[in-house]
Order: structure tokens, then C-alpha cells, then sequence
């Protein structure tokens, strides 16, 4: 069976418990992620029970928004920063060097999607406000790939995140995870984290062969990601 198919047994479920009155008072009334705590189940690309309520608590009534991700669990929502996060967002091949940094020396990185060829990068709130000016007065002699503009997304804007459920069909382009949240306080880089991967990132410089990259080649398996040191 898959998940969607699986999300939606459980949100009926759940619709019919609050209908009938039991177990339907205070939280439990939307407790609707009890599909995505089956730990056996979870990946790294989908979000679990806990990270879900930590993406809802972005916005002023995580209830209502736990509501609409009941009824439509595969599709994409829109989520203020600011708040709990901020996101970086960037070209994905430059994504991805900044991504094989962060794991492969660095701390690791918070939740992360793709979204029409770009890379969401969901960092410390205030770090959409610093990033920029720290860029600009790094210095960037030697450095063989230019740092390509980022967006940076702070108090004020907004950004698609994907799906809790991955849809059995999916559409080019369209938003999805790559390192899903899987806590209610997920470890989130900062500003002096991420300036450190974008200029490692830029001067292009060997990683540490001795640590895993979060790149393998594709023949070794469909786990991309190494997690094991994940905060």
C-alpha cells in the first residue's frame, strides 16, 4: 500500500474519532500524523509526525494548517519565515556542493528541499538578514566557482514547502524533500555555518576523503544521503 494510501485510512480515521466524540478532545483532535510515526517506515526524504508539527508552528494557527495538510497531505503548502526558520535558497548545483560541504566536514544541515531547480536550504531565523552582508565582505580571491546570487528568505516572506506524503505521481519541478524534518527543534545553520560552506563550496577546494559524501555515485544504492551524523 503506499503512504498516501496509507495517510488517508489513518485521516479518516481521525475525522471519524473527533466525529464520535472519543479520544477527540484537546490535541488528539488533530492528531493526524499517526502514519508518519511508524519509525520503521520513515525515510530521509519524508517528513515524520514531529517534524510536522515543528513545520506547522510557523504559522499563528498550526491547527488550521494541520486541518488542510489532513485533507490534502500530497500537496505542496506555503509557510512564512521568520519565525521558526529562514530559508536560503539557491541554485541546486551550487546547492549541492554546499550540501556535500556541510556533511562532509561541517555540522550537517537542517531540513532541505528542491523546488524548480532551485535548493531550499531551511536555516536559524535572523540568518536571511546576515547572510548577505557577511558575502559581501568575504574575500573571494582564489575562489575557481562564483557564488551565484541568493535568496535569502527572512521575517516577511513566505516559501512552497513540499508535501508531507510523496505523491504516488510526480510532477517535473515540482517541490519535494531532501533531508525531511524528523524533529520538533530540528538543528538549523546559521549564518557563520553557511558563509563557511559557501566559501568552501566557491573555492572548490578537496573535501575530507575520510568522512562519507552525502553524494555517492548512483550505483551504490538509493540512500543519498548520510544522516548518521545529523543533529
Amino acid at each position: 500500500m503506499s503512504s498516501s494510501s496509507v495517510w488517508q485510512k489513518a485521516s479518516e480515521g481521525a475525522r471519524a474519532a473527533r466525529h464520535c466524540g472519543g479520544a477527540g478532545g484537546g490535541a488528539d483532535a488533530f492528531d493526524i500524523f499517526r502514519v508518519l510515526r511508524d519509525e520503521g517506515r520513515h525515510q530521509v526524504g519524508e517528513v515524520s509526525a514531529e517534524g510536522a508539527a515543528w513545520l506547522s508552528s510557523a504559522v499563528r494557527h498550526p491547527r488550521s494548517t494541520l486541518a488542510l495538510w489532513e485533507a490534502r497531505p500530497t500537496a505542496p503548502g506555503v509557510l512564512p519565515c521568520g519565525s521558526v526558520f529562514d530559508v536560503v535558497n539557491v541554485p541546486s548545483i551550487f546547492g549541492r556542493r554546499i550540501l556535500d560541504r556541510l556533511w562532509s566536514e561541517g555540522p550537517g544541515s537542517g531540513p532541505v528541499a528542491v523546488h524548480r531547480g532551485r535548493m531550499l536550504l531551511f536555516a536559524a531565523p535572523g540568518t536571511a538578514q546576515r547572510l548577505p552582508s557577511l558575502l559581501e565582505w568575504e574575500e573571494w580571491r582564489g575562489a575557481d566557482v562564483p557564488v551565484p546570487p541568493l535568496l535569502c528568505h527572512g521575517a516577511g516572506d513566505a516559501v512552497t514547502v513540499p508535501a508531507l506524503v510523496r505523491p504516488e505521481r510526480e510532477t517535473p519541478g515540482a517541490a519535494r524533500w531532501l533531508v525531511a524534518p524528523d524533529t520538533r527543534r530540528p538543528w538549523l545553520p546559521g549564518p557563520d555555518v553557511l558563509l563557511w560552506a559557501c566559501v568552501r563550496a566557491a573555492k572548490n577546494e578537496p573535501s575530507d576523503a575520510s568522512r562519507k559524501s552525502i553524494f555517492p555515485p548512483a550505483d551504490q544504492g538509493a540512500t543519498v544521503y548520510d544522516v548518521s551524523r545529523r543533529r
